[in-house]
């Protein structure tokens, strides 16, 4: 048995987060396929899992017993402890690190998933809820375009486990119908995320939510 499950497929940004982590950690894990697009996170036995009906699902296989984490922050926090890697420092550090975890959940992976959903995989090109969307990933854009402006990462000069947050699905621009053109600190942003040991796109570390014919495994 590996020592980590994950509950997820590719086109999941959130789901991402964790796989990259678990991946830049050279974790011994593996992914359950969840086929969202089919209904399974609505399914009594997914929400045995996880009540909320989403994934992240991840499962530590611990002496003692299994422990699952869901929500792709408490997901990152959790295994920031378990490596000591791309965790907070100091105790500013932490409550930085907090503040941005905050922030991806609500305004930049909370706008640009559903857009990318309506978007890419709805097909609904336009109507208020899209152009709403599009306005207020904008606008978190622009605050972490700022946040980058003269610094590598969020926190400085090394990645912590509010890039691999902030990133999940920034690797979409096309599909999310954006632009980083006036956003000019992402773009190279992204790109050091890319270069990091052990770095993969998420088509690379998760089968497909999709079915059947679409779906990588």
């Amino acid at each position: 048995m590996t020592d980590f499950t994950l509950y997820g497929f590719w086109e999941s940004g959130n789901a991402y987060k964790v796989a990259l982590m678990l991946e830049l950690n050279d974790a011994d894990w593996r992914c359950e396929r969840v086929a969202f697009f089919t209904g399974e996170t609505r399914r009594p036995e997914f929400r045995k899992l996880n009540v909320m009906g989403e994934v992240p699902v991840l499962i530590h296989h611990r002496a003692g017993g299994d422990f699952t984490i869901t929500q792709s922050g408490a997901c990152l926090t959790y295994l920031s402890k378990h490596f000591g890697k791309f965790g907070p420092e100091t105790e500013s550090e932490e409550y930085d690190v907090l503040r941005w975890l905050l922030f991806d959940s609500q305004k930049m992976s909370g706008f640009a998933g559903p857009l990318r959903f309506l978007r890419t995989f709805a097909g609904k090109a336009d109507g208020d809820d899209v152009e709403f969307l599009h306005g207020r990933l904008m606008a978190a854009l622009k605050a972490l375009n700022a946040a980058l402006d003269g610094r590598d990462f969020i926190l400085g000069d090394r990645p912590t486990i509010a890039d691999f947050a902030l990133q999940g699905y920034l690797h979409w621009p096309e599909q999310i119908g954006i632009a980083y053109d006036d956003r000019p600190n992402i773009p190279p942003w992204l790109d050091r995320i890319r270069a990091l040991p052990g770095f993969k796109p998420s088509e690379d570390l998760m089968p497909s939510g999709r079915e059947p014919e679409t779906a990588t495994a």
